[in-house]
């Protein structure tokens, strides 16, 4: 009796915990549908702002790759290593999603498996983003705290390793994802033509729940590695007798890379957020979607810029050289030219 009793609530509660899945993907489902009712100057205004933001933050990303591939003492370093490789995983994402957008607007339903391979891909950057935060966290912990041993603990091939674990460990949640789905799914699934979106690509209620799981363990180890090296690195601070200035600034930037991972947490409780929002207020669905993409997939990506671009005086100096010497090459040829012009005559 007990048995039956126990066997029969915990089948309660799994219907009930599925049945608002399902409630949850539909909300999801009707208000990414639903992008076809905006009107044409509102989806136009929308995805010119987009399409501006992200070739803004184009120009930005490639010339600070650009500065970096130019002098060898960057890519020597572990530290500008990491850096680069934020700024271009930061570029493929910002990329991946703003085109995700504009094709919700424009085809409003694409092939399965082209949406398969952008939403795998966007998903891979999304996730390495923090995993990259508590790499170069580390690595201004160890500068700061075992100054003495940095040179054979960070290493330029350590740094290729750490970058190659980092991409095996993003890479195994949407994988699982796809192998999960061809089980369910039928071959001809992927050949169909879908609204393109994480949660109408992969229904099943398995896969939500490992993300869920897997979201948790690694963010929450991603925090807690951020909490320590803070913490490290302001005992550090109040220790030192010298060197002050580069102390406070590794603190700081240990507490910017804090900052980062709450904005980058901010994607993965999007969707119950804005499924929630919209029952709430189905009239602002179209709204409440675009506020979300812009204070989730953009904002956070100009933090990069601003934590290295700007604040480290190094990278600064090369890259305001190379972005004024880009400004005046247009400005510096023609009067060479007026001068030969004249002596030739």
């Amino acid at each position: 009796m007990l048995n039956s009793s126990s066997s029969s609530s915990s089948s309660s509660s799994s219907s009930s915990s599925s049945s608002s899945l399902e409630l949850l993907m539909s909300n999801i489902s009707s208000s990414l549908t639903a992008g076809s009712k905006d009107s044409f100057s509102n989806a136009l205004t929308k995805n010119t702002v987009a399409m501006l933001v992200w070739l803004t933050l184009s120009v930005i990303n490639g010339s600070m790759v650009h500065t970096f591939l130019r002098h060898r003492r960057f890519y020597e370093n572990p530290r500008y290593i990491m850096f680069i490789y934020m700024v271009i995983n930061d570029a493929l994402q910002l990329s991946l999603v703003t085109a995700l957008y504009v094709v919700s607007y424009i085809f409003r339903k694409i092939h399965a498996s082209v949406c398969c391979f952008l939403i795998m891909s966007a998903v891979l950057t999304t996730r390495s983003t923090p995993l990259i935060l508590a790499g170069m966290a580390l690595e201004r912990y160890i500068s700061i705290c075992f100054p003495l041993h940095y040179g054979h603990m960070c290493t330029v091939p350590r740094t290729f390793l750490l970058v190659f674990i980092i991409l095996l460990l993003t890479a195994a949640p949407p994988v699982t994802d796809l192998l999960i789905t061809a089980v369910h799914r039928p071959p001809s699934f992927f050949h169909t033509d879908i609204f393109c979106d994480h949660p109408l690509l992969f229904r099943q209620s398995s896969i939500y729940y490992k993300n869920c799981v897997f979201d948790g363990v690694y963010l929450s180890c991603v925090a807690l590695t951020l909490l320590y090296t803070y913490c490290r690195i302001m005992m550090a601070a109040q220790a030192a007798s010298t060197g002050l200035a580069s102390v406070t600034r590794a603190r700081n930037t240990v507490l910017l890379h804090g900052v980062q991972l709450l904005l980058c947490m901010l994607t993965f409780v999007v969707p119950s957020l804005q499924a929630a929002l919209i029952s709430l207020f189905p009239r602002f669905s179209l709204e409440i979607r675009y506020i979300f993409f812009l204070l989730v997939y953009i904002i956070p990506r100009f933090m990069s810029p601003i934590i290295y671009g700007f604040r480290d005086e190094l990278f600064r100096k090369y890259w305001t050289r190379y972005l004024a010497c880009r400004g005046q090459s247009t400005v510096r040829v023609r009067p060479v030219l007026l001068k030969v012009n004249q002596e030739v005559k």
